[in-house]
């Protein structure tokens, strides 16, 4: 029977103006997507994207302006049965950053991908005036970066 997958994702923005992405290791996939994740019974959509920063970067963050929601039809990468609805807002944090990160994309320990059914993440910081939908993995996040990129005028 064909469900729903709602997913949250923020985007976080540095004082340098870099954007905060996460390369993942899924199953055998390597992705490069924003920071967030999947909407919890019984939890709203800020609670949610506040909790997955909090569980994937240790961030306190404070949840800003709605950006985008999915208007159109996606199958999951994950779950042919599954259609995704993926909302964007904008994320602060309510603390310094001091993430670790790093400066190319899939740079994982051996370990973290030595299993092919494994799940890993590191975080990255990409220029903003460097950054392109290309650099994103999935397609709702390749049409939120261009819609921001439209948006800021580069």
């Amino acid at each position: 029977m064909p469900l729903f997958n709602v997913r949250v994702y923020g985007i976080l923005l540095d004082n340098e103006k870099r954007l905060l992405v996460s390369d993942e290791f899924i199953r055998g996939a390597y992705i490069t997507k924003l920071p967030g994740g999947g909407l919890e019974f019984g939890e709203g959509t800020r609670d949610c994207l506040k909790r997955e920063f909090k569980e994937e970067t240790g961030l306190d963050v404070t949840i800003g302006e709605h950006i985008y929601t999915t208007d159109f039809f996606q199958i999951s990468a994950f779950n042919q049965k599954d259609q995704i609805i993926s909302i964007y807002y904008y994320v602060h944090s309510n603390e310094p950053v001091h993430l670790p990160t790093k400066t190319t994309a899939f740079d994982f320990a051996p370990e973290q991908i030595s299993d092919p059914n494994g799940e890993t993440e590191v975080f990255r910081w990409i220029e903003w005036k460097d950054l392109h939908t290309d650099d994103m993995t999935l397609p709702i996040d390749k049409v939120v970066v261009n819609l921001l990129k439209e948006k800021s005028g580069n």
